[in-house]
């Protein structure tokens, strides 16, 4: 995926240099990683929005174009201001393909509503929307499936249940088996509404 919303490289940082990117209507970045320095950089804010509006952007490899050159990397984080509809900053990481990466990968649930529990009155609570998964850079996915249609009533699948393509691995479960936590349940709707009133 291009990401070609780079304007220029800033040679200076700071909080009150990134202040005077914002009054300009675009958006302080930095990109590092991959053994070289970190640079700072402008981005148009208006650009910005529209690839944020994009789930792949958040899980893809990156081409980012800075002053003409080009580098592969992934969006490690986006700061927002939490009372205007604006991106305050964008943190970047540089990406060697020949070495493994972590990145958040969505979750897409499929078969919900045709599951077993689902056809018995159950209702699916999420735990996750997203699994941290490391990989080479050439294997990531864009999202990973999670197939609901066996799913009964009172059952959960578990980060070890999900099905990954060949060369992904779940951060989590390196870290052993107690890790291996739920992803989504199934349960009846009058233990769902008890929870519920326990919670309230």
């Amino acid at each position: 995926m291009c990401l070609s919303l780079l304007r220029k490289s800033r040679a200076e940082a700071g909080k009150s240099v990134a202040r005077r990117v914002r009054r300009q209507g675009d958006v302080p970045a930095v990109i590092y990683g991959a053994h070289k320095d970190p640079q700072m950089i402008v981005l148009n804010h208006n650009e910005v929005i529209k690839h944020l509006e994009h789930e792949a952007v958040y899980s893809h490899i990156l081409d980012v174009t800075i002053d003409g050159n080009t580098e592969k990397a992934i969006l490690k984080a986006v700061q927002r201001n939490p009372s205007r509809f604006q991106v305050m900053h964008l943190d970047f990481l540089r990406v060697d393909m020949s070495e493994a990466v972590k990145v958040h990968v969505p979750l897409h649930f499929i078969n919900e509503s045709s599951s077993i529990g689902a056809k018995k009155g159950g209702i699916a609570t999420h735990s996750m929307v997203d699994v941290e998964v490391s990989c080479l850079p050439s294997a990531l996915p864009e999202f990973i499936e999670v197939d609901m249609a066996n799913l009964d009533i009172g059952e959960s699948l578990h980060l070890s249940d999900l099905v990954l393509p060949n060369g992904v691995e779940v951060v989590a479960l390196a870290q052993g088996a107690e890790h291996d936590l739920p992803v989504v349940s199934i349960m009846s709707a009058k233990r769902r509404q008890r929870r519920r009133g326990i919670n309230d």
